[in-house]
């Protein structure tokens, strides 16, 4: 025990609370819920909530279980001694808030005496606590648990937080920070999860968190008037395929297979709509239906794609900071898209373009290579004005090489859908026949929430035709088929990537295998039936020339060949001189 008490006594300041710094809003009287639910049962609950009296918007309160003296008194011994002991995880065998976990289990344990009795209720609120400061994200660790959350925005000192609800949309919720020292910390935190260096001299990252959240933050008051702030956009961590975009109602069936179709024969379109839209989700939804067979090169700042394919090669750029006389070593997407064309991609996944790696891609597009891409746009017009103008400079006459363009936007929905009010969804599709002529093929229509389509006059169609030699009815009867197949995977509950993956896959196998129909027993016996006689017939006539079918030809011998040359001779279209005959 006198061990033990020089242990706790040895600190030389007290360990700050799991709240210090922030400021967290208690609910009060005159709120009215709106919805509630758990985020880490039974020590971490969300409440939506309105009030008459401070407007009629709504507000996004976290309730914690709030610690007694003891169990604070508790946590704070445990805090001291893990920032002593604990030594990092020699594998990757459990996650950090497992690892967390288990290390905080271990010194209850151990010093379980001096650390006063809890009951097991209390022990596990401590545990939780420990976890949410050390592996989790503090205050904020409710809001990051929550999966209806797409975006976390703090704009500085004494500010609420804002998040974006999937179902409520943007509203701020009852935490703030309240001094400096913990704003600039707790960003100071988020830049070594990232992997980043914040400072005075380097005031402002972008990055993305262990658990592929997208970060970007500024440092102190060197570009922010209000002190340290950061915008987290979360990702879902199984990402959106296409039965889950169909299920949506982002897109339907039809329009997925037009897609399906068009990537199929190494077709490019881009996605064009702006900030928070859905434009990854759909690209990322888009890729499932790829083949597996496709060599496939992805080039983003920050990786979010993640395209459930074998062969695929993902790169991503990366910034540096030139100091003196130090030589900046960045990579950009530029780079990157150059030095991709060395891969033998079938296509080239751009996750945004916004520069001079546009007129690049278009190059790439130009040798044959497909590709894909996103861009910040509200049209399609606005689109070209961009690729046609500096940085970007892409040709008038490459614009067409991008076959196909979408407009993805996120829209108030007429009536709601799975709970939802607001949705995202795909408002038009155009394929580009030539610059400044676009035909329209698909619009979403407002009233009913559903697609008008008009793939009959598609010319993207009209070009497969040509490469398959099949008609372009033949091709609108296949749209129909894989637009059952996909109504199919729907239906039976299948949304994982992996699993629409396999699905499709076992889609061209089936296909495969209509194509190319078996011969029955009773027919090649028939076959062999009808020669036997033929043979017979020939040898009675005293024909030596034996009827042979061409499939059933499988050797051919060198003195089939040079029969072949001496009657090739003898043809009128090779006649022998005079003197020859």
């Amino acid at each position: 025990m006198g061990i033990l008490n020089k242990v706790f006594k040895r600190k030389e300041k007290p360990q700050p609370g799991p709240n210090e710094g922030v400021h967290i809003d208690k609910l009060k009287k005159g709120f009215t819920v709106v919805e509630e639910y758990y985020v880490h049962k039974p020590f971490a609950r969300i409440k939506i909530v309105k009030s008459r009296s401070m407007g009629a918007g709504l507000y996004y309160f976290i309730e914690e279980s709030p610690m007694s003296e003891e169990e604070e008194e508790s946590y704070n011994k445990i805090m001291g001694i893990l920032s002593k002991e604990m030594e990092p995880p020699k594998d990757d065998s459990l996650s950090p808030s497992e690892y967390v976990q288990e290390q905080a289990e271990n010194i209850a344990e151990k010093y379980y005496r001096a650390l006063g009795g809890h009951t097991r209720s209390g022990w596990n609120k401590i545990f939780y606590y420990a976890v949410r400061n050390i592996a989790g994200y503090g205050p904020l660790h409710a809001i990051m648990l929550d999966p209806n959350i797409e975006d976390i925005s703090n704009n500085g000192l004494n500010s609420p937080v804002y998040i974006w609800h999937r179902k409520y949309e943007s509203i701020p919720s009852n935490v703030a920070f309240l001094d400096d020292q913990t704003a600039n910390d707790y960003i100071v935190k988020l830049a070594h999860r990232s992997s980043k260096h914040i400072s005075s001299a380097t005031p402002m990252f972008d990055g993305m968190l262990p658990e592929k959240h997208r970060i970007a933050a500024t440092f102190m008051n060197e570009v922010s008037m209000k002190g340290s702030t950061f915008c987290i956009r979360k990702f879902k961590a199984d990402p959106f395929s296409i039965a889950d975009l169909i299920d949506l109602g982002t897109i339907d069936e039809k329009i997925a297979a037009y897609f399906w179709l068009i990537l199929e024969h190494k077709m490019s379109f881009m996605i064009v709509g702006g900030t928070g839209a859905g434009k990854t989700s759909m690209l990322n939804g888009l890729l499932s239906l790829m083949s597996r067979n496709d060599k496939i090169v992805t080039v983003e700042e920050v990786p979010e794609l993640s395209p459930p394919l074998p062969n695929w090669t993902q790169l991503h750029s990366r910034q540096s900071f030139q100091f003196g006389d130090t030589a900046a070593t960045s990579i950009t997407i530029f780079d990157l898209v150059k030095v991709s064309l060395r891969y033998r991609p079938d296509y080239i996944i751009v996750g945004e373009i916004r520069g001079e790696e546009a007129f690049t891609l278009f190059q790439a597009l130009a040798t044959g290579h497909g590709g894909l891409c996103t861009m910040h746009a509200d049209s399609l017009t606005n689109v070209i004005k961009r690729l046609t103008s500096p940085p970007m400079n892409v040709s008038k006459v490459y614009i067409p090489l991008m076959n196909n363009a979408l407009h993805i936007q996120r829209v108030e929905l007429p009536k709601p859908r799975n709970g939802l009010h607001f949705g995202r969804r795909i408002r038009t599709i155009w394929e580009i026949e030539e610059f400044e002529q676009y035909r329209e093929v698909a619009v979403w229509n407002p009233r009913t929430d559903t697609f008008d389509t008009w793939f009959e006059n598609s010319v993207l169609l009209e070009r497969i035709a040509l490469i398959t030699g099949k008609t372009k009815k033949a091709l609108l009867e296949e749209l129909e088929v894989r637009q059952k197949f996909l109504h199919e995977i729907v239906e039976k509950g299948i949304r994982d990537q992996k699993e629409v993956a396999e699905k499709i896959l076992e889609f061209y196998s089936d296909q495969k295998e209509e194509q190319t129909p078996r011969r029955s027993k009773k027919k090649r016996q028939r076959k062999k039936k009808g020669r036997t006689s033929l043979v017979e017939e020939g040898k009675e006539e005293g024909d030596i020339r034996l009827p042979i079918a061409r499939e059933e030809i499988d050797i051919i011998l060198p003195q089939d060949i040079m029969q072949h040359e001496t009657i090739e001779q003898e043809s009128p279209l090779n006649p022998l001189s005079e003197g020859e005959k």
